[in-house]
């Protein structure tokens, strides 16, 4: 089956699909398009045969055949692959300043003054591109699928690398070469590396993204030792073709990405509407912005990530300058390693019951804000490295749940965009962070006052996003714990296994029947009047019930209705 092809004939039209009636006797609900449920009946009995087709919505498709299946051969190599492609984007990322060094050097013997700032923008634009087009990333994804995107990106990446080792004496074509095609490489293959994850897991999402993301932990560890040799012994030319190597293994992953949900979001044509309006809303999903807690969300987190970067980028000079003599490596290496540590442990924490993933983040922003705080006012450097091995272990933490705490607010229709625009929107904090502490150092003289400025943002971003307590998502349909009713009468399912239609909440499995409070027989849902839209259900769904009026159910779950006020029946389309 091809990635963007129809789960069956009919799949693609906009309000549902055909349930013939050998279909409807296995079990399948039938809800209309304004999610009222309808069964047609000629005695207020039931009725065996003769069933006239009914309109399915979207959700039903949804929860019976998309359920993320939380493990299987397909589900692990989906992870496998994910962690790899993570891990060689950002491990390729990071250990830039092996490069680094090098290029210096090539460019101070040409005679360039600014040999160090010069080099250092190859690295800077790099990273700064790869969040700064997340949302292009997240966009493209939803038009020409995962699997794709990824592809694009691997080929971007691997051939801005291999392009680099032809031009590395030239540093104007290395701006392009290596900052922006390698960057927008890394772009497009790491927002589907993230949103991939949620097609294939539910259950074990913390676990699996925690394990993905330690990836740029691990490979950060292991490259600049094997990079150095490279460079030692056959120069930077073959190191960068060794490079555009491991960038080609984001190739073979994206074959892995085949997804399970499809983009539900469509545009309509309405009255006073551009032609722009309506291309623009073709490509991004507006539904996540009409998401108050997303936007909450979406604002917070890159206010907190002003302060976020610049113990990592200025913590080799703040070493040098408090602790002479002292290991400047050793804090960042500490800082690297609880990081992966920490993306796995949080990750197991953040699928046990009960636990709020949106608070864990909380946590990790304040623990990152108050050990930033407390660095400048250390003056043992023992302490100084147990707060980096802090500050690493609360860093996996706030990593490994940007993807599930996507996920819980948008739905996986939603997630894929709203990964992309959250990194592109962190782009701007984590540039301008470093750069802004260099120059109050430069001024100054000390790490005092950079530092506390850095540990601010954090806990100021954290306190905000309690915020979300205190809005409802009225726009799209309420959500709760990552249960999200969609516009169009779609279902997206929470951690907890709840369920929510219409606004609805319901913890009803998914096949069966129950009892109203008219008498009326419903199949997973509540009935009032007719209604699938008015109350809570709790009933388990399985067997035969007889309703107020003594009317059987069918063993699985379906039975006919009257509307118990006027008698009548309840009509279905069609009938």
């Amino acid at each position: 089956m091809a990635e963007n092809e129809p789960l069956d004939e009919s799949a693609s039209q906009p309000n549902g699909r055909i349930v013939r009636a050998e279909e409807l006797a296995n079990g399948h609900a039938s809800l209309a398009n304004n999610g009222q449920l309808h069964r047609a009946t000629a005695n207020g009995k039931s009725q065996a045969n003769g069933v006239q087709p009914h309109i399915e919505a979207p959700c039903c498709r949804d929860i019976h055949g998309k359920e993320p299946p939380d493990g299987g051969a397909r589900a692990w190599l989906v992870m496998v692959s994910a962690f790899l492609c993570n891990g060689v984007i950002f491990g390729l990322i990071n250990t830039y300043g092996v490069l680094h060094k090098l290029l210096t050097e090539r460019l101070t013997a040409q005679g360039d003054a600014e040999a160090n700032s010069k080099a250092a923008l190859v690295g800077s634009l790099a990273i700064g591109t790869t969040f700064f087009l997340s949302p292009v990333a997240g966009c493209l994804t939803d038009k020409i699928g995962l699997r794709l995107t990824t592809f694009i990106g691997g080929m971007l990446a691997s051939g801005g690398l291999l392009l680099s080792s032809f031009s590395s004496d030239n540093i104007s074509a290395l701006y392009f070469t290596y900052g922006i095609m390698f960057g927008l490489g890394g772009a497009l293959a790491y927002t589907p590396t993230l949103a991939i994850l949620g097609h294939y897991f539910k259950r074990y999402l913390g676990k699996v993204s925690g394990f993905v993301t330690a990836g740029s932990s691990v490979f950060t560890v292991i490259l600049p030792p094997g990079l150095d040799w490279l460079l030692g012994s056959y120069g930077l030319e073959t190191t960068l073709r060794m490079m555009s190597l491991m960038a080609a293994f984001i190739i073979v992953c994206s074959f892995v990405y085949k997804p399970l949900h499809l983009p539900l979001h469509s545009t309509k044509k309405k009255d006073g509407r551009s032609r722009l309006n309506v291309l623009m809303r073709s490509i991004i999903n507006v539904e996540i912005w009409k998401r108050k807690r997303y936007v909450i969300w979406a604002l917070c987190v890159p206010l907190a990530l002003f302060g976020y970067f610049v113990p990592y980028v200025h913590m080799m000079k703040f070493v040098e300058t408090s602790f002479p003599g002292r290991d400047v490596n050793l804090p960042v290496m500490c800082i690297g390693i609880t990081s992966g540590i920490g993306r796995l442990i949080f990750g197991v924490i953040a699928d046990m019951p009960g636990v709020n993933r949106m608070y864990l983040q909380q946590l990790s922003l304040v623990c990152i804000g108050l050990v930033t705080l407390l660095l400048p006012l250390t003056s043992s450097y023992v302490v100084l490295v147990s707060f980096a091995l802090i500050m690493g272990l609360f860093d996996g933490c706030f990593i490994s749940l940007l993807g599930p705490i996507a996920y819980e607010i948008c739905g996986p229709s939603g997630a894929t965009q709203a990964i992309g625009f959250l990194l592109g929107l962190c782009s701007l904090p984590l540039t301008i962070g470093p750069p802004v502490a260099g120059m109050i150092f430069e001024r100054t003289g000390s790490y005092t006052l950079p530092l506390i400025l850095a540990g601010l943002p954090p806990l100021l971003g954290s306190s905000l996003l309690f915020l979300m307590r205190c809005v409802k998502d009225d726009s799209a349909g309420n959500d709760t714990n990552g249960a999200v009713a969609r516009q169009n009468s779609d279902i997206e399912n929470s951690s907890n296994g709840d369920y929510r239609m219409s606004a609805v909440k319901s913890n009803a499995p998914l096949m069966g029947s129950s009892i109203s409070e008219n008498g009326a027989k419903s199949i997973g849902y509540a009935i009032t009047n007719g209604s699938a839209t008015a109350v809570k259900s709790q009933a388990p769904l399985m067997g035969s019930t007889t309703d107020a009026n003594g009317v059987n159910g069918h063993a699985n779950g379906h039975s006919d209705m009257t509307d118990p006020a006027t008698e009548t029946p309840i009509d279905r389309p069609g009938s």
